[in-house]
């Protein structure tokens, strides 16, 4: 008589133990990478440059994508609830052949113009209509696949979290890799079908694992069902994986947003937070953690605590630092976050419940964060909101002086008071405050660090510190000078007023896109007409050009010019001469038109309508042959709308050039080298290209160095510029591939830049 066969035991022996394991851990890989790989060529190639390269377009598509999880996951979770082993395999391999037959993918009919307004839901609906149908198949795959495994009666179906680690270095891997290898080398087109031959791939491993999932012994059945009687997790638990997953989801969306529009915004620079998000997952949900938790949990009121500093100290002087500063501190903090969620895991048999609520949750933080937060703020004050909303993550804790404890509620109210109340007194803060606001700032923070650490002191007495410290980085402002915001969907653009009371300023980010001169060295009020400086002053680029051209016309000129930013250019017009700006972001003429702000517009051109829209979609409706110069200066802050600097487009400006007229195209970036792009594009459409490049010496009055091309049919076309020293004839480098609507390198400008040291 045969001895007992242990479950582990029969199904090792009934199964094949690794090739299933192999297996699953390959779908759960595949799935993700084919996840991220959906949204990124529809997003950064289709969608993102048709919206003036707007951070807010990302934030979207992770709503989206968050949003699109919560439905995948939750089909899982209703699938698995049958006692039947057979349909949820047939339900689900139907769904992922039915969305195979919507492929390729594509932009949906009815979804070629942006609207006016409404942009986020626009764009919800088109990643719904576009890709939700495949996209919301892959999104049930991993929780069916862990689901699918642990009914298998594997021994490691125990605890089968270690696949939803898998199933992050998916897309941790994904995403790294397009920008880097796929987006350099193939054409939009190729992307398309390399998508689905994989989708393709993924329906037949997802075979096999069903198949080994249904060959499955009696006993792990029998094994199943008796799990299926453990308790399910309480509605409390359940409120708190969700709460636990929507602070750094949020603060995904929020730190990007920061770094982005008050740091530095450097083209692919929501690439790093989203990598560090999912690398999070990886770590905290591998069989042994690669950073145990309790260091995580220790480290994050310092990581907390650091990003406040950040906040107080601005850190344009070091940006390196400061990005990365950023980042490692919302690595600690997701980590922390994530690494709770890892340890309150439930069993396996509730496995799909727990996957809903993560999912719930990371929704719940990105519609805050992406949605709700542009509408509600003029800021990025959901960045200190979850912030402080992230020491609430922390498990409760037992204080180490209960007695000295109750007095800290008291010493706290006190120190806020102290801070706070001289701002609503005299209207001003201590003069000691104002003059070390870093100092202060860091002090309150530190503060909560050594109650977290030294008193083991609550959550909610950290989150209490921490949001005092917050609030004292807005209530008393750096000494730039005034500063005011406007917030919208294409950004947040800061108006700045110098502490001299010289210039005021218009800054998307780092980067200033317009500044008028408001008093003289000599403390004289300018008045009358102004001046355009910075990029537009008259010895630059765009100046000279517009000179040349005013000059090789004999006479008023007519001119289209894409991109308002503080309506400098409203001033370069003549009596007589007809200007037209297309500008794509409403909040942007608002303000060039509000005196309080900028004055360009009053004085010069007060009857200004501009017209407003994508300018590619909108340009392109223009009667052809008409304008003797089209002027593109659209980019924002230093990421680009590329779609503005392909082929096609130049193909759009060329057809609209009166038969002498001339494509002048402002590229000055600091992290993109975009000369030979235009260049390119011009050569590809038979015209000829001159590049100004020349240093002003003068950034001190606000008079910048710009590098601009300027492209036409004929040297003649250009008048004096083809014979002036200060403009290069430039070829196109036949090695370097053109930019086009299928086709674009990121990467390759940012290295041209790096390597040519003009970074």
């Amino acid at each position: 008589m045969s001895s007992p066969t242990s479950h582990a035991d029969l199904s090792t022996a009934s199964l094949p133990r690794h090739r299933l394991t192999l297996m699953v851990y390959v779908a759960a890989i595949f799935t993700s990478a084919l996840l991220l790989f959906s949204v990124q060529p529809l997003f950064t190639k289709m969608v993102l440059p048709r919206l003036g390269g707007s951070p807010a377009v990302w934030s979207v598509a992770m709503v989206f994508f968050q949003s699109l999880l919560l439905g995948g996951y939750a089909y899982a979770h209703v699938l698995m609830r049958l006692r039947s082993r057979i349909i949820p395999v047939i339900v689900h391999l139907l769904l992922l052949l039915g969305a195979f037959l919507t492929l390729p993918l594509s932009i949906a009919a009815g979804f070629g113009t942006p609207p006016e307004r409404g942009y986020e839901f626009w764009l919800l609906g088109l990643f719904t209509v576009s890709i939700g149908l495949p996209f919301f198949a892959l999104a049930a795959n991993n929780p069916l696949l862990q689901a699918w495994f642990v009914r298998t009666g594997h021994p490691d179906g125990r605890d089968p979290y270690f696949l939803y680690a898998a199933s992050n270095i998916g897309s941790f891997l994904a995403l790294l890799s397009y920008p880097v290898l796929f987006e350099p080398t193939l054409t939009l087109r190729l992307q398309n079908l390399v998508w689905c031959g994989g989708y393709a791939l993924l329906i037949v491993l997802i075979i096999g694992c069903g198949r080994l999932m249904l060959s499955a012994p009696a006993s792990a059945a029998a094994q199943d069902a008796a799990d299926e009687r453990s308790p399910s997790p309480s509605w409390a638990i359940w409120a708190r994986w969700v709460f636990l997953a929507a602070v750094p989801s949020g603060l995904l969306i929020s730190v990007t947003a920061h770094i982005s529009t008050d740091v530095a915004a450097a083209p692919l620079l929501w690439v790093l937070p989203l990598s560090l998000y999912l690398l999070t997952w990886v770590l905290v949900f591998q069989s042994r953690p690669l950073l145990p938790h309790k260091w995580m949990l220790a480290l994050q009121p310092l990581a907390i605590a650091g990003v406040i500093v950040l906040l107080a100290y601005g850190g344009e002087q070091n940006l390196l630092l400061t990005l990365g500063g950023h980042q490692l501190c919302f690595f600690i903090i997701a980590m922390a976050c994530h690494g709770e969620l890892a340890r309150t895991r439930p069993a396996a048999v509730h496995l799909t419940s727990f996957y809903v609520a993560l999912s719930f949750g990371g929704m719940v933080g990105g519609l805050f964060a992406g949605l709700i937060a542009p509408y509600s703020f003029s800021w990025i004050a959901e960045y200190p909101i979850l912030l402080a909303l992230a020491a609430l993550c922390r498990p409760a804790t037992t204080e180490a002086y209960p007695a000295l404890a109750r007095w800290y509620w008291l010493v706290l109210a006190a120190l806020a008071a102290a801070l706070i109340v001289p701002l609503f007194a005299g209207g001003r803060p201590f003069e000691v405050i104002e003059s070390d606001r870093v100092s202060v700032v860091a002090g309150v923070a530190l503060l909560g660090v050594m109650v977290a650490v030294l008193l083991r002191a609550s959550r909610w007495k950290l989150a209490a510190t921490m949001a005092l410290a917050l609030l004292l980085v807005r209530a008393y402002p750096a000494e730039q000078g005034r500063l005011e915001t406007v917030r919208s969907f294409f950004g947040v653009h800061k108006i700045l007023t110098t502490a001299d009371g010289q210039f005021r300023v218009l800054m998307h980010g780092t980067t200033i896109h317009g500044a008028q001169r408001l008093m003289t060295n000599d403390g004289r009020a300018v008045t009358g007409r102004p001046e355009p400086i910075t990029y537009y002053h008259a010895d630059g680029g765009i100046g000279r050009g517009i000179a040349a051209l005013r000059a090789r016309n004999n006479g008023p000129l007519k001119v289209a010019v894409i991109g308002l930013g503080s309506g400098s250019l409203t001033c370069a017009a003549e009596p007589g001469e007809d200007w037209t700006f297309f500008e794509i972001d409403q909040s942007m003429v608002d303000t060039a038109r509000d005196p309080k702000y900028f004055s360009y517009v009053q004085q010069c051109m007060p009857k200004l309508r501009p017209v407003i829209g994508d300018a590619r979609l909108t340009f392109a409706k223009e009667p052809d042959g008409v304008y003797d110069l089209v002027i593109v200066d659209a980019y924002s802050s230093d990421a680009i709308p590329i779609h503005l600097a392909t082929q096609e487009a130049m193909a759009i400006y060329k057809a609209k050039l009166a038969p002498q007229g001339a494509v002048l195209m402002h590229v000055s970036n600091r992290h993109l080298e975009l000369t030979s792009v235009v260049v390119g594009i011009a050569d590809a459409n038979g015209l000829t290209s001159w590049v100004f490049s020349e240093d002003s010496g003068r950034d001190a009055d606000y008079i910048f160095s710009t590098t601009v091309v300027i492209s036409a049919r004929e040297a003649a076309d250009v008048g004096g510029i083809a014979r002036s020293d200060f403009w290069t004839l430039t070829k196109a480098d036949r090695a370097q591939r053109v930019w086009t609507d299928d086709y674009s390198n990121i990467i390759g400008a940012v290295w041209r830049r790096l390597r040519d040291g003009d970074s």
